[in-house]
């Protein structure tokens, strides 16, 4: 543990072993565990608890009563030395918990860069969190959970265990994410199923209006279209194979795990019944 820069509170404890990097910032009544690494920067404001094998990215910022490594609320668990890695740039505000993972799953909890977390929000075992993703108060994932880049779980949201959220999506503050949700889907509550696409979000990533329109008209193909959801699929992808956008949802929807996928109400058929 190198001292140059670095600022620990007198009431903070680090345990021996813990790797601390040049301006990092322990504050007040904060504890670190002795297989941390604090990389370059980061800063725990207060009352941080951090333990395990638990790795936060640069200029990473942590505030009072967060909880992260610690084993996960799970009966399988039985003390394996798995992992939790933070990107760097992300905010983690008060209460939020993130658990390290599993030998039943990938052995690593693991979240991309510049990500906020709002107050009490969690991330469960084994979940993989893309970057600049924003949680909402109280947005909640169950284990094993996978949710893309540029995504938004609005507060109360819980998604359950094993689903995939894809890249650019929103899902609306008290929903229940029961199934996977498309490439940028939009999940909003008192919608049963998908609502639409998150056009607010294509706008403002910049998808110009062509990019737009092309979603949209695979995405009316997709779910309203005839046939089976796996012969619509096909024919998106045969009639889009030079969009990047919609392949990349043709990509998603073929590349399917434990859990269906989350379709509008109205749509031709629901898809194939859950395996798990």
């Amino acid at each position: 543990m190198s001292s140059v820069s670095i600022k620990i509170d007198s009431s903070a404890r680090v345990e021996e072993g813990a790797v601390l990097a040049d301006g990092v910032e322990i504050g007040p009544f904060c504890t670190v565990g002795a297989h941390v690494v604090l990389e370059a920067g980061v800063r725990l404001v207060s009352h941080v608890a951090v333990a395990g094998h638990t790795t936060i990215g640069a200029n990473s910022v942590v505030y009072p009563f967060a909880s992260l490594g610690f084993p996960p609320q799970s009966y399988h668990y039985k003390g394996e030395p798995s992992r939790l890695i933070i990107g760097r740039d992300c905010v983690i505000r008060e209460h939020v918990t993130m658990n390290i993972g599993t030998a039943g799953g990938s052995m690593e909890t693991r979240v991309g860069d510049r990500c906020m977390f709002m107050v009490a929000s969690h991330v469960a075992h084994d979940c993989v969190v893309g970057s600049r993703v924003t949680f909402a108060n109280n947005a909640t994932l169950g284990g094993h959970v996978t949710v893309g880049d540029d995504v938004f779980i609005g507060g109360l949201a819980a998604v359950h265990q094993y689903a995939r959220v894809g890249d650019g999506a929103m899902v609306g503050g008290m929903c229940g994410v029961h199934f996977d949700i498309i490439p940028f889907g939009l999940m909003m509550e008192g919608h049963p199923g998908l609502r639409s696409l998150n056009y607010t979000g294509l706008k403002r990533r910049g998808f110009s209006l062509l990019q737009r329109r092309q979603l949209q008209s695979a995405y009316r193909e997709l779910f309203y279209g005839a046939g089976t959801l796996a012969e619509r699929t096909d024919r998106v992808a045969e009639h889009f194979a030079d969009d990047a956008n919609v392949m990349h949802v043709v990509t998603f929807v073929r590349g399917a795990g434990k859990r269906r996928l989350t379709v509008p109400a109205d749509a031709a058929d629901h898809g194939e019944p859950d395996v798990a």
